[in-house]
């Protein structure tokens, strides 16, 4: 094992045995390369000559760049084209920290580490796969679930998704959790995904510290939890009884068995998709800066080791955008267009009693989608006579058809409930 990783490893230890224990193999192997090229050209820096870094300068030393690209940003060269850490911009990373602390005021005086920048939210989950998934073990998902984390976590790292419904009655299944946590095995890596995706939901305040005290209590029993909480759709909520910080808040300080990953990025909640612009933060009870900085050490490794870094121009767009007078107030009309068609949704619902005949919508009250279950129909059937008869594009999945009113203008969604319905009467 590379002395880096051994010293890294050394320092979790000696902060809190129990990260160390959750580790996989090949996360107790990560460090990052703070010798070799990266050091040297470190030390190099504002010398005469600077012959260290793969880059190309002009002879006045300015970046060397075409001006069919550059003419068309306007953003300072180095701002475009120039490498940057593989942790990230760091004026990104402190303002990303510093919109946490604001977003979730319950963060209020405890410490999480410095977050580190991955290619958006798909990216730092396989990160985090890297780190903490060896082959073989289980990640416990409610369902239904994104299915992209197949694809992340199972093809990619050899894990197992294993899952327990995510409703009871119409609100969060805190027993369902209860029960598959405390199954057998000391190590749980639990992926939690508030707003969720596919069914829009979030749970109710009184039953965030029903959960909480669920993964606690595994934990006061001697299970090492991670818990990954894939943060994409955060602050998009739309019922005043909905819990509107993330769960992140409350399990970073509830107990020292358990390490809370925040994944998040600006992906969906800055409206900036193809930016790709991502971070994944750590939290948990009584941490200190050498764990943190150890661990921000090993998903810098994992994100030099994997893409280098994160794109210098979407960092760049991002962090001038946050510096942007006018953000609030722009991020704040794109979340009522939204708010408004979600509404939108639970009127036609209402209006439309006769629906039911053929589907029920699933529980829904934030993110991007709604789910409806289908009484005696194939999804997939459904969805190609959708397709090919009523000019309508929708998700099947097992059981269910996703319908992203993100995407569906306002003035069109009692049309696409009306071609759902009779699509399923037609059936």
């Amino acid at each position: 094992m590379n002395p880096l990783a051994k010293k890294l490893n050394r320092d979790i230890k000696a902060s809190n045995s129990i990260v160390y224990d959750i580790l996989s193999k090949k996360g107790r192997e990560m460090f990052y390369p703070s010798h070799g090229i990266l050091a040297q050209a470190a030390e190099a820096k504002g010398k005469k000559i600077n012959a260290t870094i793969g880059i190309a300068l002009e002879e006045n030393g300015e970046i060397l760049c075409l001006d069919s690209i550059s003419s068309n940003v306007n953003l300072p060269k180095n701002e475009v084209f120039n490498y940057v850490p593989s942790y990230g911009k760091i004026n990104l990373r402190k303002k990303w920290q510093e919109l946490i602390f604001k977003k979730n005021p319950s963060l209020k005086g405890e410490k999480i580490s410095l977050p580190v920048v991955t290619n958006a939210i798909t990216h730092g989950l396989s990160m985090c796969g890297y780190l903490f998934l060896n082959k073989g073990d289980e990640v416990i998902i409610p369902s239904p679930f994104w299915g992209n984390y197949r694809f992340i976590f199972d093809n990619a790292y050899g894990s197992k998704i294993v899952n327990f419904p995510i409703f009871d009655s119409g609100r969060f299944n805190v027993e369902g959790l209860k029960k598959i946590l405390n199954k057998r095995g000391r190590k749980k890596v639990l992926l939690l995904n508030f707003p969720n995706n596919p069914t829009g939901y979030t749970p109710l305040e009184e039953d965030i510290p029903k959960i909480v005290k669920t993964i606690k209590t595994a934990a006061q029993n001697g299970k090492k939890i991670v818990v990954l909480i894939d943060d994409a759709y955060f602050g998009l909520i739309y019922e005043n009884n909905v819990y509107k910080e993330s769960i992140f808040s409350e399990l970073c300080k509830v107990h020292k068995n358990v390490l809370a990953v925040k994944i998040d990025g600006v992906t969906k909640e800055d409206y900036a998709w193809g930016l790709r612009v991502g971070f994944v933060s750590y939290g948990i009870k009584s941490g200190n800066d050498k764990l943190y900085s150890a661990l921000a050490d090993k998903t810098g490794g994992a994100v030099r080791g994997n893409i280098s870094n994160a794109p210098n121009i979407s960092q760049s767009l991002v962090l001038s955008s946050f510096k942007d007078s006018k953000y609030n107030s722009q991020k704040a009309k794109k979340y009522a267009i939204l708010k408004k068609r979600a509404n939108k949704v639970k009127q036609i619902l209402k209006k439309h009693p006769e629906y039911r005949d053929e589907f029920e919508a699933l529980p829904f009250n934030s993110g991007y989608f709604m789910c409806i279950v289908l009484k005696n129909h194939d999804p997939e059937k459904i969805r190609n006579i959708l397709l090919d008869k009523y000019d309508t594009g929708t998700i099947a999945f097992p059981g269910l058809l996703r319908v992203a009113f993100s995407a569906t203008p306002y003035n069109l969604l009692e049309e696409l409930f009306e071609n759902i319905y009779h699509a399923c009467k037609k059936n």
